[in-house]
């Protein structure tokens, strides 16, 4: 089944419409704390209208577990859900994550629409039908391939959304132009995300949309060139996970330190935008290492990133945790640590190694810029 991506513009109007025609005999929705506060007010009338019971669990990535799924789980059961229910996941990329996992194996499989609330689940993980949830300390280790009805995209809640979490979800727009054309590759460098036009950010999501949307209707399940969206996502993936296994955490510094303790991720861990922010720098250099790809536009690109995003504290001590932690991702073979890299702009190679020498001298070039 594909899902269907609205670019909305009324948002109670097209929720309505999606709702009337996917089949249901009861509507669940599921949100975060926060999002039930700062966004269930805008569709809380719709959902009255249908009677439909609420979930709510605790925010942040920390609580993408399997205890939390359960919790779904048992609220669906004990709300007498059945193989004809509905499950509405309004919040972040965690809770569209996680909701699309309990829909995807609740009675075999219920019915889901997706309303992101953040720009990082509009631009990424609400759409493509990937789910899951992290387990043993790796990001998104368990899961299933599960299309939502519909997503429904409204920049209407970014209205809620703080400078961090919009930077955070700009850095998955990048990824998508570096990979897609240099024409949107520049506007992206040239926009001002810390002061943004919200009009003007909805067309370049929908456009950025649309990019995954075309790799993922000719790769649906990852076998080629759908590894191409996972540009960024070596290195950030395990920056990520490092940062929540360190007591202090690995806290952006700089300037924007204060953004490294947003409200949807714990105190000093990175956002999940951030640190596919510095995985883009780092793969980008062994991207003109090993592939060709521009060293002007390496620089500008990682200039890009460091006037924004701040930069990302680890030392050369930490390389091995790193490395450790890439070879767990889910991409690998065997030992092998696999990395899709770029030529140039748009020119995708997927399936490519690095050694561990070529991995650490990216790791300095995230955090020294040499």
């Amino acid at each position: 089944m594909q899902q269907r991506v609205i670019i909305s513009q009324d948002i109670e109007h097209d929720l309505a419409q999606a709702i009337a025609e996917t089949e249901h005999d009861r509507v669940f929705v599921l949100t975060d704390d926060i999002t039930q506060e700062c966004c269930l007010p805008k569709v809380a009338v719709l959902f009255a209208k249908h009677n439909a019971t609420i979930i709510t669990i605790r925010h942040d990535d920390t609580n993408k577990t399997l205890a939390t799924l359960a919790d779904v789980w048992t609220a669906l059961q004990r709300g007498g859900a059945t193989r004809h229910s509905m499950l509405v996941n309004l919040g972040g990329g965690m809770v569209t994550d996680l909701g699309g996992f309990a829909a995807a194996t609740f009675k075999r499989g219920i019915n889901f629409i997706n309303i992101p609330t953040t720009l990082l689940a509009m631009v990424d993980a609400a759409v493509g039908g990937k789910t899951g949830i992290n387990f043993g300390g790796l990001k998104n280790e368990v899961g299933a391939f599960a299309n939502a009805r519909y997503v429904i995209v409204n920049t209407c809640f970014l209205d809620t959304l703080d400078t961090a979490n919009l930077c955070s979800g700009y850095a998955e727009m990048l990824k998508h132009s570096l990979i897609s054309n240099a024409q949107m590759w520049a506007e992206h460098v040239n926009f001002d995300i810390l002061q943004p036009d919200l009009a003007e950010l909805q067309r370049m999501v929908a456009a950025s949309i649309a990019v995954k949307e075309h790799i993922v209707a000719d790769d649906p399940h990852e076998h080629g060139i759908r590894k191409a969206l996972n540009f960024g996502h070596t290195i950030g993936h395990a920056l990520e996970e490092f940062s929540m296994q360190q007591p202090g955490g690995a806290v952006v510094s700089a300037r924007l330190l204060p953004l490294a303790r947003a409200r949807t991720a714990p105190k000093n861990t990175l956002l999940h935008g951030y640190a596919v922010a510095f995985g883009l720098i780092g793969e980008l250099y062994i991207s003109a290492r090993k592939a060709g790809f521009p060293t002007a536009r390496l620089h500008q690109t990682a200039r890009f990133i460091r006037e924004n995003y701040g930069a990302v504290a680890f030392t050369c001590d930490d390389y091995p945790t790193l490395l450790n932690l890439m070879r767990h991702d889910k991409k690998n073979t065997s030992d092998t640590i696999n990395f899709t890299l770029l030529h140039d702009i748009g020119d995708i190679r997927i399936n490519q190694t690095a050694t561990d020498e070529e991995i650490r001298e990216a790791l300095d070039f995230i955090r020294e810029g040499y």
